[in-house]
């Protein structure tokens, strides 16, 4: 019997981790908990564009794959260059880059606020695709006049439920879009495909809350069939005051943080002279929908539902305006 090589075999141990296995276990951790916990804890993300979810599930399933290759090696040496050393830590920085851009991506969820607590609306008919929400007028006339909205960035399309619901009370049509990403910008474009599920619609308006108005008002520009422009809290980036047969109602806080008094202000130059504005007096950002509070905002000085009562009063009033 070979007592030196039974005497190495039992001191054999198991090979020290290095700090690039400890690293991947970070990022295999962060691949599967982070999407996992906003696919659990946030109604707004299944409830949302297909985009966000779909890729949530690509990079859970990257990280258990990755989990169960490191734990199958976790005993096999991999000796690396510099090169490749260098290499493999820019690309678990990378990930993990990756996976604080889809923390930031979970979106504001819908808080109900009174006018939900009140109960459902008996005068409006509620649709929902994977990319829109449409609220139809029940009963009466059929509705002519149609306005599109892209909600503000990062937040649940029904959050602006209720504060648009007053219009289609008014006989309009309204179709609430679920962006991709939640970020109108990277598809400006959308509010056309609602339009065409709507061909009934002969009146098109479009609008948008932050963000979404910035998306509204690109689209509004480019398409001569639209006829009304509504901005809650927003304005746009390139001037619209060669854009004839254009309508335009801006309604602003004047305690918002985000899209300041001061922005506002300087939105009169691009917009029509002939444009509506009305400034809720003590209104924020976070007011133009039921999501909560956000951050960077301003304090208000006036309760969200006086401060939604003037916004949706206002919006109405410039709907029932428009002409075909």
């Amino acid at each position: 019997m070979d007592f030196s090589s039974a005497a190495a075999t039992a001191t054999v141990r198991p090979r020290r981790r290095t700090a690039i296995f400890w690293a991947s276990a970070v990022c295999a951790a962060a691949l599967i908990a982070v999407p996992a916990w906003m696919l659990v804890a946030n109604p707004a993300v299944l409830g949302g564009h297909p985009l966000l979810p779909g890729l949530l599930i690509a990079a859970a399933v990257v990280g258990i794959c990755w989990a169960v290759l490191l734990w199958r090696r976790r005993d096999t040496p991999r000796p690396r260059s510099l090169v490749r050393a260098i290499g493999a830590w820019a690309g678990r920085i990378a990930v993990l880059a990756l996976v604080a851009a889809l923390a930031w991506l979970n979106p504001f969820a819908y808080q109900p606020g009174a006018a939900a607590e009140a109960g459902p609306k008996s005068d409006l008919i509620v649709t929902e695709t994977n990319t829109t929400i449409t609220m139809t007028p029940d009963g009466g006339r059929a509705p002519t006049k149609g306005l599109v909205f892209y909600p503000g960035a990062r937040v649940d399309a029904r959050a602006y439920q209720d504060i648009l619901s007053p219009a289609v009370g008014a006989g309009v049509r309204v179709v609430i879009l679920k962006e991709p990403l939640g970020l109108s910008l990277l598809d400006a474009n959308q509010a056309r495909s609602a339009m065409a599920d709507n061909p009934d619609i002969t009146t098109w308006a479009v609008g948008g809350h932050s963000l979404g108005g910035v998306a509204a008002s690109s689209f509004a520009q480019g398409n001569a069939d639209v006829t009304g422009l509504v901005l809650y809290a927003s304005y746009p980036l390139d001037s619209l005051r060669g854009r004839s047969g254009l309508k335009v109602l801006s309604v602003s806080g004047t305690k918002d943080g985000l899209s300041t008094p001061a922005k506002i202000d300087a939105s009169l130059e691009l917009l029509p002279a002939d444009t509506e504005f009305t400034a809720v007096q003590g209104g924020v950002h976070a007011y133009f929908g039921d999501y909560g509070a956000q951050p960077g905002d301003g304090d208000p000085g006036i309760s969200r539902e006086a401060a939604q009562e003037q916004i949706a009063a206002a919006t109405v009033a410039f709907l029932g305006q428009l002409q075909g």
